[in-house]
């Protein structure tokens, strides 16, 4: 067993694309349209879905928001560098809401930056 997906409900289809693939270098894998059923899907993701987990990004037709709940926690990434991951995105475009540093208690250097529609994504620094 592995995991395939994440799905995260968003409300600009096209603004999502843009932030994973543009800010966060991801690349768009594929998409899905059904018109009849009123929701839009994009997959993006490191690498092949075959290799690694990837996120799928749905757009209900006609929902521009969702509550987030407080049960969502937080996607993670490992990055080479979380400061200059922050200076990237934050050059991009994105939104950084923890600079890079040490973890409360730890050394593991991490940060967490935003994405268009409020969910957190923290960014480990490899080997830290």
């Amino acid at each position: 067993m592995r995991i395939l997906h994440t799905m995260l409900r968003v409300g600009d289809l096209q603004r999502s694309i843009d932030f994973y693939t543009q800010v966060l270098g991801m690349q768009l894998l594929r998409t899905t349209e059904r018109p009849e059923q009123k929701y839009s899907l994009a997959f993006v993701g490191y690498g092949d879905e075959s290799q690694g987990a990837v996120l799928e990004l749905t757009w209900n037709h006609g929902v521009d928001r969702y509550e987030l709940g407080d049960a969502y926690g937080h996607i993670a990434i490992e990055v080479p560098d979380a400061a200059g991951a922050c200076e990237r995105i934050r050059a991009a475009g994105g939104k950084v809401t923890r600079e890079a540093g040490p973890v409360k208690g730890g050394r593991t250097v991490i940060a967490f930056v935003e994405d268009p529609d409020g969910y957190k994504i923290e960014l480990i620094e490899r080997g830290s």
